[in-house]
């Protein structure tokens, strides 16, 4: 299973640049590793942010899916690939601000998948 998820990463990375795509790599995500929700209530613009760490053939791969929130009630998630600290490093920083938090150490990582909004 784990290099099936791999082969498809891989396969995805390559066609990122539609939302399908990222909405499959995300369901790929969720299925293959529990995950580490962080929510923000008082936020005006983040819902919650949910950390995944993904293990293939002895690798490890890290993820954030950020919920933003709409107009109405619900959100838009969008994933990011991140290193090993962020997930440490936002879970430090969110209660501060999940938005400053979301600035330092999530959206640096927006173009690795080129799933995350473009706030240019």
């Amino acid at each position: 299973m784990k290099k099936i998820l791999f082969i498809t990463i891989t396969i995805l990375s390559s066609y990122l640049s539609n939302s399908q795509s990222c909405e499959e790599m995300m369901k790929l995500v969720k299925s293959e590793s529990y995950g580490t929700t962080y929510s923000s209530y008082t936020s005006d613009a983040i819902s919650k942010v949910t950390f995944y760490d993904v293990t293939i053939d002895y690798k490890y791969y890290y993820f954030a899916i950020v919920c933003f929130k709409t107009e109405y009630y619900g959100c838009n998630e969008y994933i990011y690939q991140v290193a090993s600290n962020t997930k440490m490093n936002y879970s430090i920083n969110y209660y501060d601000s999940a938005g400053k938090a979301f600035w330092k150490y999530i959206q640096p990582y927006n173009e690795t998948l080129e799933c995350a909004p473009d706030f240019d």
